[in-house]
């Protein structure tokens, strides 16, 4: 991890990140909440010592803290930053997916605890932009090619999170590639979705292996909601076994063994919802599946990749914007999208939090702010058992019942919304203001 090694700049790019959550935007005039902050906010952008890789590294030392110990499922994924419509004197950028616009790409590595399901935050993210000519992807090794990153962020997670009990690294269809199994670094496990129907050694694909498959049980498999999509519960049939798959003919990559094994887990939902897509999850991994147990266990492992989704929502579009953002240059870009990475993912806890979430308030407030955050939570209480905040002092579920109340909500009512999560988090990080200032002082 690279960081600053200045602890003065530390402290202002995470005041930054926090005006991002409490303003739940990227706006610099918003962030900076007057002339003064929006110049400042510029200021950092501008610094070369400020690179988007050190304020990953930065934002990401809490997250890679609170792993320590715990199962973790590492969850990788890749989401695009498209301008289109928005691309004039854009400077410094690739052609995006569709290279009809310009834009850039955020694939970042996110911990999730295994037994809770709990949101951690991010522990590394690659940011890049693509040349303007792609390399032929069937000549090019895998470490030159884009997808590399899939492995890139594997290893950085069997460097970051060592000090985790187990590391359990998961991604989509995308990050099925040969090169991942073959050259899996030590210390994490792969839970992947298949999405090649490779060949055997016994000359059959992977589809027919499937099919030979016998069937272990069936299960529930609890399926989030999505745009489009309501949340529902799905009962799928899962058969499971071992399964050894062939380098690919045409790679370059002659150093990756010729076959890899691993374990092979179906999950098919025989009888969906009238109206409702069937669930169909085919998946390999390095964990094994002797029994149900197992096989749930893996099941449970993939689903928790919706988790990432959440982060991206909060990210773009649904949340705090990144596309709409008015800054130009390339690395200016990426440095504001490794800070707006973080808030979202800090969003999404807070949001979390609203249904009695047993993680510490540490992983988002620093906990010598606790004691002031308790004393401004007491003034929101009421007389009654009600009206007072029911959860453990220091955990993020007291520390979102605080945020709550500020932010307007009457705890005779419904659980609180974004919004009110978002500008009661606002009016703490204000109320703390004094304190944050005080400790900055004190550290320096």
């Amino acid at each position: 991890m690279a960081g600053f090694g200045d602890i003065r700049l530390a402290r202002r790019v995470e005041a930054v990140y926090e005006r991002i959550v409490a303003t739940g935007s990227v706006v610099l005039r918003r962030i900076g909440g007057g002339r003064a902050g929006e110049l400042a906010a510029h200021r950092l952008l501008n610094n070369a010592r400020v690179t988007h890789e050190a304020i990953v590294d930065t934002l990401a030392a809490r997250t890679i803290k609170a792993c320590a110990g715990r199962r973790v499922v590492a969850v990788q994924d890749t989401t695009e930053i498209n301008f289109a419509g928005r691309d004039k004197a854009r400077k410094g950028l690739g052609p995006a997916g569709g290279d009809k616009s310009v834009g850039f790409f955020i694939h970042p590595l996110i911990a999730v605890l295994l037994d809770e399901e709990s949101l951690l935050g991010v522990v590394d993210a690659h940011i890049w932009t693509r040349p303007g000519q792609m390399p032929n992807r069937r000549r090019t090794p895998f470490a030159e090619k884009e997808s590399s990153r899939w492995l890139k962020m594997a290893e950085s997670a069997a460097e970051r999170l060592r000090d985790a009990a187990q590391v359990i690294v998961t991604g989509d269809r995308e990050s099925d590639i040969y090169s991942l199994f073959a050259r899996r670094p030590g210390g994490v496990d792969l839970v992947v979705r298949a999405c090649h129907n490779r060949r055997t050694p016994d000359g059959r694909r992977l589809e027919e292996a499937v099919a030979g498959l016998k069937a272990a049980g069936s299960m529930d498999v609890p399926v989030a909601a999505a745009p489009g999509r309501k949340a529902r519960t799905a009962r799928v049939v899962a058969r499971a076994g071992n399964v050894r798959i062939l380098r690919p003919q045409d790679t370059p990559d002659r150093s990756d063994p010729p076959e890899v094994s691993l374990t092979l887990i179906d999950l098919r939902e025989e009888c969906p919802p009238k109206g409702a897509r069937a669930i169909h999850w085919r998946l390999l991994s390095t964990l094994p599946a002797g029994d149900m147990r197992q096989v749930r266990e893996i099941a449970a492992i993939y689903r928790l990749r919706w988790r990432i989704e959440e982060v991206f929502r909060a990210l773009k579009s649904q949340g705090l914007n990144l596309e709409a953002t008015q800054v130009r240059d390339a690395a200016r870009l990426f440095k504001l999208a490794g800070l707006g990475l973080a808030a979202a993912a800090r969003i999404v806890q807070l949001v979390d939090a609203r249904d009695g979430s047993p993680r510490p308030a540490s992983d988002v407030a620093d906990p010598a702010l606790h004691d002031v955050i308790g004393q401004i939570g007491k003034t929101l209480e009421g007389a009654t058992e009600r009206q007072k905040n029911p959860h453990p002092h220091g955990s993020m579920a007291w520390l979102s019942w605080i945020a709550a109340r500020l932010g307007g909500w009457n705890c005779y009512y419904k659980p609180p919304g974004p919004k009110t999560m978002a500008e009661g988090w606002k009016q703490l990080a204000a109320m703390t203001a004094g304190a944050i200032i005080a400790l900055e002082n004190k550290d320096v």
